[in-house]
This record gives structure tokens, C-alpha cells and sequence, in this order.
């Protein structure tokens, strides 16, 4: 065992006991200490954690499987190992900047994780941060040597830590379309915390960039990141005739979609072109096929994909790009005492950016 001789015992934490109800902000909640960590595990400080909107759906049960409560939610933060677990392995050592993100862990031996696919690890979907385990929402996290994420030593943590989770997913969505170097993306709600993430990415990548959203702010904020064309889905009259005119008038040949219902994703559908992709980004991809015909996908050679979470090279990746100062993550930093009203606000559709709590 490795450790930090200054744990305290007890910490701060934000703590879900009844679901659809407020979070109890804890003074009081115990820290576990070095002795008691397992091999393997490792003791986290964390500097900062974001809120992301499944947070939002977690404390309001909204998923198929509701979380273990009591629970201390949060999958995206930043922190310093400060203790690890006798016989560990892996290549952490105490005073690592390291990232602690929805995936805690992966058996690292299952034909899954051979193939990339971490999410769909048996031993990942039952070690989620804010899930299945106590998350980022307290001072000290408990995670995994051989899966925290090293963080370069420059990159701005407040900036960094919605990467962890809103940057590291819409960064594999976009790898999953396929493009290459001047090929057009389409990007649905391309102003808000994925969205204006993608963006960035999308230009990093050499893409051109269709943003699609609504309202002036987020127009000026994409112009502002580099997207070459803007539709404002309020005001346009056929979206989908739109985006195919800002495209060359051929259609985008990839399209990046997160969306709580079907709409944008059957005008995806229409606005590609011929051997195109669509990625779903965190929702069945069924759902896109609801008012599309089928012979209408296969005669035009469309593939539809879904998405959800990267793997360890893909945070990675993400993480470089925005140390080459290509992303930048439009944030507002809270305390941890805010949380209530920071979900709030998310559920009322009042924050642009992402939120992220300073310890």
C-alpha cells in the first residue's frame, strides 16, 4: 500500500437517497481509508467534477434499471491519486493527475475488450461511476489503477473534465461515421454541451461541419468554433432540404445525433447521401427507423449505428486534442452546495456549456 498520510476521515458529498427528490449535501461522508482499499483499487482527491445530463435521468429513474441508492452520483472528474491499495498492478502512482469517468472498470480479457467495445464488458456495466458505484460528487472517489485516465499535467481541469464524458462521446460518435479529411458532418444540437464539443472535434478532424440547432447565441457560438454552415431548425422551413443545399446539394455523407426523440433523427436519414452513416449517439438506433421506409435505407446504402461511451484509447485521443488546444469545453464552475439547482436548470433547459463543481 502506497499513500497520502493527510486523508481525513470524512468529506463533502452530494448523497441520492429517494429518487426524483433533491440530493442530501453531506458534511459527514466517510472517505475510505488506504488500509481498506482492495488491490487494484486507488484513492482519488478530486479537483473538479462535471454534471452531465444522465445525472439528470439517474436521480430521476428514468433509465430501463434504476441505480443502488444511496448513491453519490457524478462520472466525470479530476483529481490526484493520493492512496493505492496493497499488490495493485497497473501504472498509477500516488501524486498522478488521473481522470475518473462513467466506466470505472473492464476485465480487460473478454472478446469486448480485446475489440474495443469496453462498454459492453460485463464486468464494466457493473462498475459505473454514479451508477452502480459512488461517483464524482465528494471530495474523494475510490476508482481503479489499470482505469483512471492519466491527465496532462497543462490542460485546464475545469475545461478538461467534461471531455471525460461529453467530449470522449461525441469523439467516438464522430469516429464511427467514417469521414475522411473535407467530407461534411451534420451535427444536431450543435451548440449545447455535446454538441459544441462535436463541433470542435469534427474541425480537429478536418471535417466540414452542417450545424444544426436553434436561437442566435448558439449560432454565434458555432460560427465562433468553426462550422461552415448554420441551420436553425425553428426557423427553417424544410431542414432537410437545408442542410442537402448546405452540403454541395448531395447531403452530408456523415451525421452525429443526440436526441430525446425521433424527429432529428428521421431527418438525418433524409439529408445524407448515398453510403452515408448515421450515429446515434446514446439511444437505440430503432428509433431512427420510425417513420423511414426501409427500402429507402437499403437502396441508399445508409448505415446506422448507435453510440454511447469511448474506450481508453478514445479518451486518449481526446484528451491529446484538447491539449493541442483544438477543444475547448464551454464550461461554468459551481460548488458542490449548487447541485440541486444546477439540475434545476438542466431540467428546465437553462444551461448552455456544461457545469462543472470546484472542490
Amino acid at each position: 500500500m502506497t499513500a497520502n498520510t493527510n486523508i481525513p476521515k470524512t468529506q463533502k458529498a452530494a448523497v441520492l437517497e429517494d429518487f426524483a427528490s433533491p440530493y442530501a449535501i453531506k458534511a459527514d461522508h466517510p472517505v475510505k481509508q488506504p488500509s481498506e482499499l482492495a488491490p487494484g483499487e486507488c484513492l482519488v482527491k478530486l479537483e473538479y467534477t462535471g454534471v452531465c445530463h444522465s445525472d439528470l435521468h439517474i436521480r430521476n429513474a428514468e433509465w430501463a434499471v434504476n441505480a443502488q441508492l444511496p448513491l453519490v452520483g457524478g462520472h466525470e472528474g479530476i483529481g490526484r491519486v493520493v492512496a493505492i491499495g496493497e499488490h495493485s498492478t497497473g501504472n498509477v502512482k500516488v501524486g498522478d493527475r488521473v481522470g475518473i469517468k462513467w466506466i470505472a472498470n473492464v476485465c480487460g480479457k473478454c472478446e469486448m475488450c480485446w475489440r474495443g467495445f469496453e462498454s459492453s464488458c460485463p464486468v464494466s456495466r457493473r462498475n459505473s461511476h454514479g451508477f452502480t458505484l459512488d461517483g464524482t460528487f465528494q471530495e474523494y472517489v475510490v476508482s481503479f489503477t489499470n482505469y483512471v485516465t492519466p491527465i496532462p499535467e497543462g490542460l485546464d481541469g475545469a475545461s478538461a473534465t467534461p471531455i471525460l464524458c461529453a467530449g470522449l462521446t461525441v469523439y467516438k460518435a464522430l469516429k464511427q461515421t467514417g469521414l475522411t479529411v473535407g467530407q461534411w458532418v451534420a451535427i444536431s444540437g450543435a451548440g449545447g454541451g455535446l454538441g459544441h464539443l462535436a463541433v470542435q472535434y469534427a474541425i480537429a478532424m478536418g471535417l466540414r461541419v452542417v450545424a444544426i440547432d436553434t436561437g442566435e447565441t448558439k449560432k454565434n457560438l458555432c460560427h465562433d468554433l468553426g462550422a461552415h454552415k448554420w441551420i436553425d431548425f425553428k426557423e427553417s422551413q424544410d431542414v432537410v432540404a437545408d442542410v442537402i443545399a448546405a452540403s454541395d446539394g448531395l447531403g452530408v455523407e456523415g451525421a452525429v445525433v443526440a436526441a430525446g426523440d425521433a424527429r432529428p433523427f428521421n431527418q438525418a436519414l433524409m439529408f445524407l447521401r448515398s453510403k452515408a452513416t448515421l450515429v446515434c449517439v446514446g439511444m437505440p438506433a430503432g428509433t431512427a427507423l420510425l417513420n423511414v421506409p426501409l427500402n429507402l435505407l437499403i437502396a441508399r446504402s445508409l448505415t446506422i449505428v448507435g453510440s454511447s461511451i469511448g474506450n481508453q484509447q478514445d479518451i486518449t485521443e481526446a484528451l491529446r486534442i484538447a491539449a493541442l488546444g483544438k477543444v475547448t469545453c464551454q464550461h461554468e464552475v459551481k460548488a458542490l452546495e449548487d447541485i440541486n439547482g444546477i439540475f434545476e436548470d438542466l431540467e428546465a433547459g437553462k444551461i448552455a456549456g456544461r457545469i462543472v463543481i470546484k472542490y
